[in-house]
């Protein structure tokens, strides 16, 4: 069975099947932020969309960051790490990209095992 939730009018947030959370691209909301400021806003919006889906950021699977610079990895990595303890850090791959939009620096795209 698949469960789709959270509707926009393009997709949904998250969508489940067989025991896995997909959860949809995510950006920060304030686009004058850095790259650390952006990267922690889409995870706490990533960790509202886990836990109204029924699951956690403990239960991360996968995810894969795109980013359009990649000299600011090493910022996207202190706010990842501030918001993952590391006994559940998740596999991962940081991607970069040419363009995600006016002023977008980073999309965020998680896998997590249902709750």
């Amino acid at each position: 069975m698949i469960t789709r939730k959270m509707r926009t009018p393009i997709m949904h947030r998250a969508v489940e099947h067989a025991g896995t959370v997909y959860v949809a691209g995510v950006i920060g909301d304030d686009m004058t932020q850095s790259m650390k400021g952006q990267t922690a806003s889409a995870l706490a919006k990533i960790e509202k969309v886990l836990v109204e889906a029924g699951t956690s950021k403990k239960n991360l699977l996968a995810a894969t960051l795109y980013i359009t610079d990649m000299s600011q990895k090493s910022a996207m990595n202190e706010a990842w790490n501030e918001w993952l303890a590391p006994e559940d850090l998740p596999a991962r791959a940081t991607i970069g990209v040419a363009d995600l939009g006016e002023k977008v620096l980073i999309e965020i795209v998680v896998t997590a095992a249902a709750g």
